[in-house]
């Protein structure tokens, strides 16, 4: 089939000239993509999506024929598979980014809390330590800073929790600690 007589088709609602390209250009279509790092499924979507955008023009009659239908095509998939090319490239950059500001907030909030922590006194410091940092249960703590049993470990915690809550208020912004 030649080209004039494809557009013809296109130009009455004739899908059989749209099952023929697809099966002539296919390979040579998808190979824009495969041999530029994409998979065989992206590039069955970007061959996908030139022939819509080809279709659509030559049924809306914008469609202005300078080059052979094939050379359309070949832009088409190839500009379609730059964007994909660029949208990955920015979503990679973006999360890399993201990455690098979290990590750098956590260390910030860590390093904040555990200067507050410091300023704290020696038991909310030790107490505090050996069960966030150190991950020992209540009676270990008890025991090893010689409180009279868990429940009183319990509420030594919970205390210099309240004294570490308002040290940190008192010398942050509450955006700091906001995710």
């Amino acid at each position: 089939m030649k080209d004039d007589e494809i557009l013809a088709k296109i130009s009455k609602g004739d899908e059989t000239a749209l099952d023929y390209l697809y099966r002539k250009y296919y390979r040579m279509m998808t190979k824009i993509v495969l041999s530029n790092n994409g998979t065989e499924e992206e590039a069955k979507d970007v061959f996908q999506e030139a022939l819509i955008v080809f279709w659509q023009k030559a049924v809306s009659g914008n469609l202005v024929m300078t080059s052979k239908i094939s050379t359309f095509l070949y832009s088409i998939c190839l500009n379609q598979w730059r964007k994909e090319l660029d949208r990955k490239s920015r979503l990679s950059s973006e999360e890399k980014d993201g990455e690098e500001f979290q990590e750098h907030d956590a260390e910030e909030k860590a390093r904040i809390i555990q200067e507050c922590i410091g300023d704290l006194g020696d038991i909310c410091k030790k107490l505090l330590t050996y069960y966030y940092f150190d991950g020992m249960s209540m009676n270990d703590i008890a025991e090893k800073l010689q409180f009279a049993n868990t429940d009183t470990a319990k509420t030594k915690k919970y205390k210099c929790m309240k004294r570490l809550d308002l040290l940190i208020r008192s010398r942050y912004k509450e955006e700091d600690f906001l995710d």
